[in-house]
């Protein structure tokens, strides 16, 4: 199985029309388009998921670099999600850990 990054999609694609597009390379497991969660539209990349490798390596041959609506492809292998820190902020509220002592900030080389 393999999970590949498909980035520079035109923002009208959808996950059928990416399932589509890989199709014709072979079987394809998974597609999504990855959206904004308030506006609900394209961010312009997604996930497509390939149960044969070889398939998956011809894809990626034959469509990274190539033109799609007027936009570049790039499709590559995805690399595993890195994980990243949490914000502080709580509903937009600071934690009390993360206040900034604005007195030191604001009185940099003043004595």
């Amino acid at each position: 199985m393999t999970k590949l990054f498909v980035g520079g999609l035109p923002y009208s694609t959808n996950n059928q029309s990416l399932n589509d597009l890989f199709a014709q390379f072979g079987q394809v497991t998974s597609a999504s388009v990855i959206t904004d969660k308030f506006t609900n539209q394209s961010k312009g990349f997604g996930f497509v998921e390939m149960p044969n490798d070889e398939q998956a390596q011809e894809a990626i041959n034959k469509l990274n670099g190539s033109d799609l609506e007027g936009r570049k492809l790039g499709v590559s292998v995805a690399r595993p999600r890195e994980d990243r820190p949490r914000s502080n902020f709580n509903n937009g509220r600071r934690d009390n850990n993360s206040r900034v002592d604005n007195r030191n900030y604001f009185n940099r080389g003043r004595r």
